[in-house]
């Protein structure tokens, strides 16, 4: 199946890197592959490394790159592992932190609250049975911990009834399905949150996803790897879609320019403008942020 994910503020990403013929880039999160093309497109023999923990993005996207002169090499990897996976050197990395739309409707692991889905909502495609799912933390997880992971990764004001609702189905049969959980969320809120334009499961499935992949640990030891990677005089372009990977982002910036180690290459967040978000919705809660290594 073909990629069907749609790249969030693509030009502005790579204007921010300030690239150039047969430089290096690190494309942490590769994805659908769009910024990874658009970087092949502009700039001839670039090399480009590609991380993504899901392989099957790049099986879904390689035949997009056959004709271009692109030399791009994929890594099934998280970004935290950068250090081991990225010998020497980049001129440019990409941090792009969204749920790709073919995961969140193609992936068949239970992103998404609106198909039955097996509860796993693992980035990885063929996790082991060592690999945390959604399936542990909602059947194996104390109440208290789900309450302070719905509340805390969700922003979900209804986190304790929604636990202590999951605690009391499972001690009657496991929760298997992304509609089992749904229903549960259904059953613990009051009639007036259901009829909110967001879906009343849309913060417990964010939550239990970021909790599942560690992704605000993640980010924070590839940032810190990433930055050591780069190059003086090079960029990093970050697009968070969350309060909690933006405040990281933000703060992790703010750090190394106090430390005189880089400078901020726009002092507010880029957004989306109006032209891209009527083709892309998803596109309104990004934000990018460009830092200079110096």
């Amino acid at each position: 199946m073909d990629s069907v994910h749609k790249t969030v503020l693509l030009n502005e990403t790579i204007d921010g890197l300030n690239l150039r013929s047969k430089m290096v880039v690190l494309d942490c999160t590769f994805g659908g592959g769009g910024h990874t093309l658009e970087i092949c497109k502009r700039f001839p023999n670039v090399k480009i490394i590609a991380l993504d923990q899901d392989k099957g993005t790049f099986e879904k996207a390689k035949g997009k790159f056959e004709k271009l002169d692109c030399d791009l090499n994929f890594i099934n990897a998280n970004f935290r592992d950068i250090d081991k996976v990225v010998k020497g050197e980049v001129d440019g990395i990409i941090f792009d932190l969204g749920l790709s739309s073919d995961q969140l409707e193609n992936s068949g692991r239970g992103f998404s609250f609106m198909k039955d889905e097996p509860l796993l909502m693992t980035m990885k495609e063929n996790p082991s049975p060592e690999d945390l799912t959604a399936y542990d933390v909602v059947n194996t997880w104390q109440e208290a911990s789900l309450a302070d992971i719905i509340y805390g990764f969700g922003g979900e004001k209804f986190s304790r009834k929604i636990a202590r609702a999951i605690v009391v189905a499972r001690d009657k049969i496991e929760i298997k399905t992304t509609f089992d959980l749904v229903r549960i969320i259904e059953g613990s809120v009051g009639r007036a949150y259901k009829r909110q334009k967001m879906h009343c499961a849309t913060r417990t499935f964010q939550a239990i996803r970021i909790a599942v992949n560690d992704e605000l640990g993640s980010l924070e030891i590839g940032l810190k790897q990433g930055f050591e990677k780069l190059k003086i005089g090079s960029r990093m372009s970050v697009i968070s879609f969350h309060s909690l990977e933006d405040r990281i982002v933000k703060r992790f910036y703010k750090d190394k320019e106090k430390t005189k180690d880089a400078k901020l290459i726009n002092k507010k967040p880029i957004v989306a403008g109006i032209d891209e978000l009527k083709i892309n919705p998803r596109a309104r809660s990004a934000k990018l942020r460009i830092l200079e290594k110096i």
